[in-house]
């Protein structure tokens, strides 16, 4: 359902385009009189989905906003404070509700933009 949605919507959105193409021709291929009945079957058959898509999202839309509105600050910092997401795994969230962010094992750390002293030598 998911896969198919994206080019359901396409489709639906391209069927004003293509009736407004017909009427200019009065006659049409058999082709073309093909792919339009099949285009109206796919809408006909995806109607009752799209419908309740759009009713999930006219119900998320103002709790999306809302966590855009709190959270888009913070995430622009952290945008841009990370270079490499490629680096890292996906975010885990623990048993008492923290979030980590853990750096792939086989991922190399970058150096550090300063250079750092290196640790007292104890002799033995």
């Amino acid at each position: 359902m998911k896969r198919t949605l994206p080019f359901v919507v396409a489709l639906w959105l391209a069927a004003p385009v293509a009736q407004a193409e017909d009427a200019d021709e009065p006659g049409l291929s058999l082709m073309e009189r093909g792919a339009q009945m099949f285009m109206e079957g796919i809408l006909k058959e995806m109607e009752p989905a799209i419908e309740e898509f759009q009713g999930f999202a006219d119900e998320m839309g103002p709790a999306l906003r809302q966590f855009a509105k709190e959270m888009g600050p913070k995430l622009g910092e952290l945008l841009e404070e990370i270079e490499d997401w490629s680096a890292y795994q996906p975010p885990e969230v623990l048993p008492n509700g923290d979030i980590i962010i853990r750096r792939k094992p086989d991922h190399p750390l970058t150096p550090p933009d300063t250079p750092t002293k290196p640790a007292p030598q104890i002799e033995l």
